[in-house]
């Protein structure tokens, strides 16, 4: 891979400058993901007691990222988390660069590359059976933050890391992407509680733009006791069924999650490699209280949801209830 083609980076927008103050999640991934960097430990087979015992290589890339600050000054290394596999870092840039964040990531990935051929684990290599050069050849995946609240999330993620991948293996059959489950002529794959499509009672929970209209004009009855309606039926026995697309049926979803309900989630993307749900339901699949379903293909360029989409997703709520 030629170290000098620019179109190979993963940028999230287009024309940012990335040389100003800021905080940038970055994923630098094995790309055999073989377990090279650490081997999981999950003491009790308790997920919450899991960590990670590095590896001499794993070891010796966390040398080269607090290292990055030595070279970079402007740079603060806020959070990082080895995997067996991958490495997570959270960077903070406090003053603007000349350079920018990409020359400081592919600094540290040049560093990276350098001690992962030189610091090999004997063992590792051994148990694998195999020739592992060249290692770490794919460049680091760089996320700018920008939302408020972001960054504490985005730490919680990495620090709990070990646990979410302790929580996967214990629980492999709900975390695996289920394919070719049919449901009134479509096709799905999905991940979680597949059991779910065996309940008796269904609703679908779709808010219409009328009743958001009238509250907004200041008569929010029918809006309000839809969604409490949609609480009730779900504390009822009834499995909801949604995309979960407006902010009135996120707000639906939250109860759902906060009280433990049973429901269906229709996602607008596929299931990628090693794909792993966000934070409040990736919970929700280990408690066994959801299904994610697709019937799409993982496009790793989307980034938003279309109208049409919206509409036909709401279309499936209504078969998959029927």
């Amino acid at each position: 891979m030629a170290e000098n083609d620019n179109n190979k980076w993963h940028w999230q927008e287009r024309g940012t400058a990335w040389k100003g103050v800021g905080i940038y999640h970055v994923t630098l991934v094995v790309p055999s993901r073989e377990p090279l960097l650490g081997e999981l430990i999950i003491p009790e087979d308790d997920p919450r007691k899991a960590y990670v015992k590095r590896t001499e290589m794993g070891e010796e890339i966390v040398h080269t990222i607090f290292h990055i600050q030595d070279i970079h000054p402007e740079v603060r290394v806020l959070q990082f988390c080895i995997m067996p596999d991958h490495v997570h870092v959270i960077l903070h840039v406090i003053q603007a660069m000349t350079a920018g964040i990409k020359t400081v990531v592919r600094g540290w990935w040049q560093g990276a590359k350098k001690v992962s051929a030189s610091s090999v684990d004997s063992n590792t290599i051994r148990d694998n059976k195999r020739s592992l050069s060249p290692i770490l050849t794919e460049l680091p995946f760089i996320r700018p933050m920008s939302r408020k609240g972001q960054l504490q999330t985005m730490i919680r993620y990495v620090q709990m890391n070990p646990e979410r991948l302790a929580t996967k293996r214990l629980m492999p059959e709900y975390f695996r992407v289920q394919e070719g489950i049919e449901i009134a002529g479509r096709m799905y794959c999905g991940v979680g509680n597949a059991d779910l499509l065996q309940r008796e009672k269904y609703m679908p929970v779709h808010v219409r733009w009328t009743m958001v209209d009238e509250a907004e004009h200041g008569d929010n009855k029918r809006l309000r006791d839809y969604m409490n309606g949609c609480v009730l039926a779900a504390r009822n026995g009834a499995v909801m069924v949604s995309p979960f697309i407006s902010k009135q049926e996120q707000a639906v979803m939250e109860v759902l999650l906060k009280e433990g309900l049973p429901f269906i989630y229709i996602a607008d993307n596929g299931f990628r490699d090693y794909y792993k749900p966000q934070d409040s339901l990736f919970d929700a699949v280990a408690r066994k209280q959801v299904l994610i379903l697709s019937p799409w293909e993982y496009d790793p360029d989307k980034k938003h949801v279309s109208r049409a989409e919206c509409v036909e997703m709401n279309k499936m709520a209504e078969e998959i209830c029927a």
